[in-house]
């Protein structure tokens, strides 16, 4: 589906990008510059640099982490959605786990601009949880919640699953609690599902199309042995977020639909000048502390994520082929130097990368009789 779209870029940039960014970070970036660009048919400007840009040149952003307004807005020049891949939010934390749970208390330590409603609003779209930005309310909330079961730490700004724990008792959760470097910058507290199936969904507008999806996400280890993001195959549409409750989905699916809508809506209404070009949610779905099926939103991104080649890859796939209805898209990441190499057309890094190792990245269009992820 296409919408009107005001902005005609002539250069596509893989920019703002974090100076302490590494190899295949660097790589993801570029990649998706580039799809992108193809899509708003403009070259890729790269390397790109601030002083170098010709006055009354008109850049689309593909920046590698979330916008903070208003400072980025004004640097960058950006007034809407129509002008960058990703999300810009009012304060820091509205991009992090930290909001998909409300306070202990609502004295609570929290950063300025917090809402207190939004928990109210999102109710069971999430699982039982809280977030806490002290030690002392981190302790209080965690032993609340271990009385019904083990519960998952989780630090608010840690990205593919890493720094996560579970903690059994109250003895282990205060071991956490002292082990965290700053939790002043937030923690979340939340129940801890067994027998989890992680789904996807999202939807993104890029040059007048509207590419919406539902999906599964998987796991891998890492080269420490970590159990960290491995991938994710998406069912892809050109059309609104709505129109994904028309496609033949099993009732885990429709769920996760329903819940990312809910979770997106609720967000939207705590913080309203939060402006997203590309809105993706990760929903749970398993056991809950209590032995009964639970389903709740994980966090939210609107930022370029681990599924944003895919999204892509979607995108180009269904704008050069306007008779086809659905599309499956995937990206996968496997660690290791035994990788075989992937094929060149899907390629988005393979080698040494300085911070978690030998990864191998990948991402296009699932073809016919392709394995998972």
């Amino acid at each position: 589906m296409t919408h009107s779209s005001r902005f005609s870029p002539a250069c596509v940039v893989a920019y703002p990008r974090d100076n302490d960014a590494s190899e295949h970070e660097v790589a993801t970036q570029l990649c998706l510059a580039r799809k992108l660009a193809e899509l708003l048919q403009c070259q890729v400007m790269e390397p790109y640099q601030t002083n170098s840009a010709r006055p009354g040149t008109a850049h689309y952003y593909v920046p590698d982490q979330t916008l903070i307004a208003p400072a980025q807005a004004q640097e960058l020049g950006i007034s809407d959605e129509t002008q960058f891949f990703g999300g810009m939010v009012p304060y820091d934390f509205v991009a992090s786990k930290a909001i998909t749970h409300g306070l202990w208390r609502r004295h609570s330590a929290a950063p300025e601009g917090w809402s207190h409603v939004l928990a109210e609003r999102l109710g069971d779209a999430v699982l039982e949880g809280y977030t806490a930005f002290s030690a002392e309310d981190a302790t209080q909330a965690g032993t609340a919640l271990l009385r019904r079961g083990p519960i998952r730490l989780k630090p608010v700004y840690a990205n593919a699953g890493r720094g996560q724990r579970v903690v059994q008792d109250v003895d282990e959760l205060k071991s956490a609690i002292a082990e965290m470097a700053d939790i002043t910058r937030g923690v979340v507290l939340e129940e801890n599902l067994t027998d989890v199936e992680t789904y996807s969904v999202g939807w993104c507008r890029v040059g007048g199309y509207t590419l919406s999806y539902v999906g599964t996400q998987g796991l891998t280890q890492d080269n420490s042995g970590q159990d960290v993001y491995g991938g994710s195959i998406l069912r892809c549409i050109l059309d609104e977020p709505a129109a994904l409750t028309s496609l033949d989905m099993t009732q885990n699916e429709r769920d996760a639909v329903t819940l990312a809508m809910r979770y997106d809506a609720a967000v939207s209404q705590a913080y309203p000048s939060l402006i997203a070009s590309r809105r993706n949610y990760d929903i749970a779905l398993g056991q809950s502390m209590t032995g009964t099926w639970r389903a709740g939103v994980l966090e939210q991104s609107w930022r370029a994520g681990g599924a944003s080649i895919a999204e892509a890859s979607a995108l180009l796939h269904l704008a050069h082929h306007p008779d086809c209805r659905e599309i499956r898209a995937y990206t996968q990441e496997r660690y290791g130097s035994t990788s075989e190499p992937p094929d060149q057309r899907e390629l988005v890094f393979h080698g040494q990368d300085s911070q978690v190792g030998w990864l191998t990245k990948t991402g296009g269009i699932v073809r016919e009789n392709d394995g998972g992820t």
